[in-house]
This record gives C-alpha cells, structure tokens and sequence, in this order.
C-alpha cells in the first residue's frame, strides 16, 4: 500500500515535541496537481504531508505516498476493503488533519475518520469539486446522493465548494463550517506568456493562417457532451460549408471509438482531430480561434478558466461552473444546448472578429478572480483556522 516517499521532495521539518501531520485523499493521484501549492506549503510549516490515492502515479512534494484502489463507482464492492485501509492508515500514523477529494475519496474519508475526529482528535476537510446533485440533475442523484453528502456533513470539520450553487446549497448542512473559494486556480500570467506561442503552435498544428481552430478539452465521456458540438458541425457543413473550420478535442475516455464513429457518420471527420490527452492545453488554447465547452456538469471548470485566460473567446453550456465564470454576451456565449444553437453561436463568432476580441478581454479580467495567486490566500486563511482548532485540542 505505502509507494514511499516522492523522490524530489525536500525533507521535512520537525518543530515542536511531535510532528504535525497532514494527509490528502484522492480517487486519482492525477488530482494531487490541484494539491500541490498547499502540500508544499504544509512542508513549509514544517508538517509531514502524505498523499493518498488509487494507482501508482508519482506524487511530489509528499512524504510519503500510499495506494489505495477507491473506485468511483459508490456501488463497487471495492470500496469496502478500500475504507477498512483507510481507516487503518489513519489511526497508524495519527493525522492531525485529513483533506478529502472526489466524491468517493471524500465519501471513505469521512467515514473512516468519523470514529477519530473525537478521539484523536483529528480534523476533517472535504472539498467538493461539484455535487452530483445541482439543478436540472437526475432524480435519481437528488435522492441518493443529496441524502449522503448532508449526512457526511456532520462527520466533516470545514467543507469547501468552489461554486456559488454548491455554497449555497451547503450552507444548509450541519457541517463544522462551509466556504465558497473560487476554485483550485490557475496561473493566470504563465497562460497569458503562453499566448505569444500562437503563430508557432498554429505551424505546428498543420493550420493555415485562415483557419478557423475550434478547441475543446475533456474526457471522451458523456457529461463532457462533445458530441453536441460534432452535431454543430454537422449543420454548419449543411448551411455554408466548414473550409477552413477545425475542430480539435483533447482528451482520451471511453467514448474515443464512438465519437469518431459520429464524426464520421456526419461526413465531418476531414474536420474534426482527436488530440488524446495533452499537456500543452495552454499553448493549443492560445492557438485557437474559438473554445467551446458545452458540458452537462461540473464543478468549475478548469479548463474553461484556461481558454478565458489565454484570450480564447468562449461558447458554453448553462451550467453550474460555467456560469460562474463566464457572462452570457459579455465574457462569452451561453447557449441552450442544442446542436442549432451551437451552430449559430460558432458561425457568429466566425464572423464577427470583433465580437471575439470583446469577449477574450473581458473573459482576461474576470478570470483574473480566479488566479492562483488569489486563491491561494484564501486557502493558506481556511488551513491555519484548521490548525488553530487542532492547536485548541491540545494535538499540537
């Protein structure tokens, strides 16, 4: 179960009788990237700081790193051997303070912790990067999962959301305490010196110099929804056409082989590249005319704040998220989704290069709430009211 210890972190330093400690928990140890500003910060402090997830990907700045294979599924029989480890892990090494994310990471750790947060003492953060329920949300997620989240409430010391619908709807929990900060954050200068790539990237690209590049990024699943915007396409290629429009989609998932089935079904896939997954989303933002971002949820979407910060005007969805970010017929377009709907909004904008440059200036000013260096602040200020009440136990 224990990986070690990450290889490029620094070691950490002891202070006081004990050493003060912090644990992450994740689904994927892919997510550590939005942890990474605050585990180094902890190190800082002098905490240990451990990482724990499902597969065997490399986290730095951790102490140690643990795996545990927590299934997303809340149904999955796995998840039962994967609380009982937890919890072992927990009461082994005696956490100070226990920071969840994902639904399931958040759902096991606060379990696993509820019979320790008296005893030993230990303080229980969750942060939901989106509630499977939100309005215009199946049924079936308000009467399972609304149920559980306002039960695990109880069991969680501070709960962070990171959308104005979510805080909300929190506030009514009988959680220890429920914040709004405005998302994991992005670094919103490094996007922008990324911006003056644009030329090369487009050489690279293979496009010409009058192409119109449309972007999106996302898994290849379902609530990603791109097969709207394949749909889109379909009705442009009708009405005038699609030269020199290109679609490019980053991400890989399950649907890879489906989607391109759809494209080519539409008679579009001559315009239409699957990227798989990358990681110069910034530089491909920056070399796009056009982002669109037509989702069915989410929580606030990190790459929706990218394209903005690159100065990629934006179509997207009317969603959770999305709506915090972005302005309809100010810092972008908010359509209805339906393929008709799309089709028009991206032939507008192809048309109307003004109307782009209007809305990739004000989408840089709002975004700017959302860089790093504001949220960080706000989350070093949620961390230290969490030790001051470990310090008040007399843990510290």
């Amino acid at each position: 179960m224990c990986l070690g210890c990450a290889e490029k972190a620094p070691p950490a330093v002891f202070t006081g009788f004990c050493m003060k400690k912090i644990l992450f928990l994740s689904n994927t140890a892919n997510f550590s990237k939005f942890n990474l500003p605050y585990m180094r910060w902890f190190r800082e402090q002098g905490w240990q700081v451990d990482y724990c997830s499902a597969g065997e990907e490399t986290v730095p700045d951790c102490d140690n790193q643990y795996s545990i294979s927590i299934a997303r599924s809340p149904f999955s029989l796995k998840n039962l051997r994967a609380y009982s480890e937890l919890k072992e892990l927990l009461l082994e090494n005696e956490y100070n303070i226990l920071h969840c994310h994902t639904p399931m990471g958040g759902v096991l750790g606060r379990l696993a912790a509820s019979g320790l947060r008296k005893k030993h003492k230990i303080r229980v953060i969750y942060t939901a990067h989106g509630f499977h329920f939100y309005k215009g949300a199946p049924l079936f997620n308000w009467l399972f999962y609304y149920p559980v989240e306002r039960q695990l409430a109880r069991k969680t010391d501070l709960l962070i959301t990171i959308n104005k619908e979510d805080f909300k709807r929190a506030e009514d929990f009988r959680a220890g305490k429920v914040i709004y900060v405005p998302g994991v954050g992005v670094n919103i200068d490094k996007l922008g010196q990324i911006a003056c790539g644009r030329e090369a990237k487009r050489v690279e690209l293979g496009a010409q110099r009058s192409d119109f590049i449309i972007l999106s990024v996302g898994e290849l699943i379902k609530r990603k929804n791109h097969v709207l915007t394949l749909e889109a396409l379909a009705i442009l290629k009708k009405k005038c056409g699609l030269n020199g429009i290109q679609f490019l989609i980053c991400g890989s998932g399950i649907l890879e082989k489906t989607l391109k089935e759809k494209a080519e079904s539409l008679g579009i896939s001559d315009h239409v590249r699957f990227l798989g997954y990358r990681k110069d989303i910034g530089e491909l933002c920056a070399a796009s005319d056009l982002f669109v971002f037509m989702s069915l949820q989410e929580g606030l979407p990190v790459a929706l704040m990218e394209a903005m910060a690159c100065g990629v005007p934006v179509v997207c969805s009317e969603i959770r998220g999305n709506t915090d970010l972005v302005e309809n017929r100010k810092s972008g377009e908010i359509v209805e989704s339906r393929p008709q709907d799309l089709a028009d909004a991206i032939l507008k904008l192809k048309n109307d290069r003004a109307l782009c440059d209007f809305y990739a200036q004000n989408a840089a000013a709002t975004v700017r709430r959302f860089d790093l260096a504001s949220v960080e602040p706000e989350m070093q200020a949620a961390y230290l009211g969490e030790i001051a009440e470990t310090e008040k136990s007399g843990i510290l």
